[in-house]
C-alpha cells in the first residue's frame, strides 16, 4: 500500500448517525445540533458557508469538526499517525472537515495553518485530497 509505507493500520470510524440524517434532507444546523460530535454535519456546515462566501463562520464550523473528528480518531486506536482512508464513508466527516479547514484558513491568510492541514490531509488520505481538491 504505497500511502502506509510505514505499516501503520488504517484507522476507520464508526458509522455516523448523521450521515442518514443528511441523506435524509434534515438541515445540517439541526443535525449538528441533535449530534454534536458528528464530524459530518460540521464539515457541510462549513462547506456550506465558505460556498456562501462567509469564510470566518466557514472557518469555525470547519475547526469545530475537525476537533470532533480527531477525539472520534483517538477513540478508535488512532495514534496521531497513519492512514484514515477516504474509501471508508465514516472517515470522510472528519477528512472533509479538514478540507474545509485547509481552504478557509488558507482564505483568512493563515497560510501555515492551510499548509499543515493540507499535508495532513495528504498523509491521511491522498485519495481524499484529490477528491477534495486540496493542494
Amino acid at each position: 500500500m504505497a500511502d502506509n509505507l510505514l505499516g501503520v493500520p488504517e484507522t476507520r470510524l464508526p458509522e455516523d448517525p448523521a450521515a442518514h440524517r443528511l441523506a435524509s434532507g434534515e438541515a445540517a444546523s439541526d443535525v449538528a445540533a441533535a449530534l454534536p460530535t458528528s464530524s459530518l454535519a460540521w464539515a457541510v456546515l462549513a462547506e456550506d458557508a465558505l460556498a456562501d462566501g462567509r469564510t470566518i463562520e466557514g472557518y469555525a464550523f470547519a475547526r469545530t469538526g475537525y476537533h470532533r473528528g480527531l477525539d472520534a480518531l483517538r477513540r478508535n486506536g488512532w495514534k496521531g499517525q497513519g492512514p484514515v482512508p477516504w474509501s471508508h464513508e465514516p472517515n470522510r466527516g472528519f477528512l472533509r472537515a479538514l478540507a474545509a479547514l485547509s481552504r478557509a484558513a488558507g482564505a483568512i491568510g493563515e497560510t501555515d495553518e492551510q499548509q499543515r492541514c493540507a499535508t495532513f490531509l495528504r498523509d491521511s488520505s491522498s485519495e481524499a485530497a484529490k477528491v477534495l481538491q486540496v493542494d
